[in-house]
């Protein structure tokens, strides 16, 4: 329950607390699932024994395989949100965000695998994610883009470096390490080489 003006507020009881419920349990084992054997090859069939119901049961939920997937990528964004702070009016705090985000996403291969995967795939119109990946990578350019501004009014940014340019450099830094660290994760420290290009773009150090 949460405390809101005074007054307590309950979460969902009955028999929606239990459908919610369930509905986080699925998509914990979808992520799983497509981690480990990518989305085309991840069967709707092994996220259900996964949770110990029939197919039937999962698409209860779910109504296709498509759905599931949205609903399982919006899921680790808001848990990603929840993490880390991303106002883009803190423009320092974005930045160090972003690096805690790549060393965490050290300590989960497949879901990276996963992501940078998809990310590929969902370049094609066709592909169920495309539209989730064109509406994130907007999202996080304009994120990052208002945090380098911010830093650039405050004199934290290199006059050098406009932020468009420290935007672009960013997103696309943090894609390629994905893929460098994906393919050698003993060569590449994805956090501290993010940290060091951040670092170079600032005049002060994060």
């Amino acid at each position: 329950m949460a405390i809101d003006d005074g007054r307590v507020r309950r979460g969902p009881r009955g028999p929606y607390a239990k459908s919610e419920k369930t509905r986080m349990v699925i998509l914990d084992a979808a992520l799983n699932v497509f981690a480990e054997s990518g989305y085309r090859s991840g069967s709707l069939r092994n996220v259900a024994e996964r949770v110990g119901m029939s197919e039937a049961g999962l698409l209860h939920h779910f109504p296709s395989k498509s759905a599931l997937l949205a609903a399982v990528l919006e899921r680790r964004d808001e848990q990603t949100q929840e993490q880390f702070d991303f106002d883009p009016s803190h423009g320092v705090e974005v930045l160090r965000s972003l690096v805690k985000l790549a060393e965490y996403n050290a300590s989960t291969p497949g879901v990276v695998e996963l992501f940078c995967t998809l990310s590929a795939e969902a370049t094609s119109p066709e592909h169920p994610a495309h539209g989730w990946f064109k509406e994130r990578y907007a999202f996080t350019r304009g994120m990052t883009l208002t945090a380098f501004r911010e830093l650039a009014e405050s004199g934290d940014l290199r006059s050098e470096v406009t932020p468009e340019e420290a935007s672009r450099g960013t997103i696309a830094l943090m894609d390629g390490l994905q893929i460098q660290w994906l393919l050698d994760r003993d060569s590449v420290d994805m956090a501290g080489d993010l940290r060091s290009y951040l670092n170079a773009l600032l005049t002060r150090p994060l």
